[in-house]
């Protein structure tokens, strides 16, 4: 069954040769999220719930920042998958910019949506939440749930523990968001993170703020100018080009 590896995986250890094909398989996931990632450019991710429709006003509001986003040059990526992650590839594709997606396989099918130029799947949520750092510049958290928090936490602490540096978190939501910056604020107040340790993150509901504070905190990532960054075709790379 296709899911027992992963399952028997978490369940404790097992034979060697179990755990040799186990990380042979997570080291395949890494190289197809490298060589079909490589080539994007400066990237802004979007998470948030798959939950919301069209019609909701964070599925609205998360169209029209991946839209400015893409006209500053960035590339948008998600999860790939419904809800926010479909307002966001949406805004980025009819705006005229990247939208990309990394999906996940999960034992209920999730389809990715229509506004994609391109996506991977990937079999694992570890291999998957570092791809969708990798190739980010900054991250925008639209209203979600655990998936989301889970991105949003193992983040900020890479951040804060000087993994990642130059790296904006927008939270974009006050109300929803209201008992997490209050979460926030205590832990300042009971001294177990610094005060400095959020000056990363800024929690609105205004569009310019979110994209002034990505312009002002972000560095753009990009590849060196030499032959040695060309898309090498037996490898299976190539280079993402609009075509609408």
């Amino acid at each position: 069954m296709k899911w027992t590896n992963e399952f028997d995986f978490l369940r404790g250890p097992r034979a060697r040769w179990k755990e040799l094909i186990f990380s042979a398989e997570v080291l395949f996931q890494y190289v197809k999220g490298f060589r079909n990632l490589h080539f994007i450019g400066p990237c802004i991710t979007i998470f948030g719930s798959a939950r919301f429709d069209s019609k909701h006003a964070y599925y609205q509001t998360t169209e029209k920042i991946a839209a400015e986003l893409s006209k500053l040059g960035y590339a948008i990526m998600t999860g790939g998958g419904p809800g926010i992650m479909e307002a966001a590839n949406k805004g980025a594709y009819e705006a005229g910019g990247i939208s990309l997606g990394c999906n996940i396989e999960l034992p209920f099918e999730q389809k990715a949506n229509p506004y994609l130029d391109r996506f991977v799947t990937i079999r694992y949520f570890s291999v998957r939440k570092e791809l969708l750092r990798k190739y980010s510049s900054g991250f925008v958290v639209m209203p979600g749930g655990l998936g989301t928090l889970d991105e949003f936490f193992e983040v900020i602490t890479l951040i804060q523990t000087g993994k990642i540096n130059h790296f904006p978190v927008v939270v974009m939501g006050l109300e929803y968001h209201e008992k997490l910056m209050e979460y926030l604020e205590s832990l300042v107040k009971e001294q177990t993170v610094g005060p400095n340790d959020f000056d990363h993150i800024l929690f609105t509901d205004d569009i310019d703020l979110a994209i002034e504070h990505i312009k002002t905190k972000s560095k753009k990532r990009t590849l060196p100018r030499d032959n040695s960054n060309r898309p090498l075709w037996i490898l299976g790379e190539r280079k993402i080009f609009k075509k609408h």
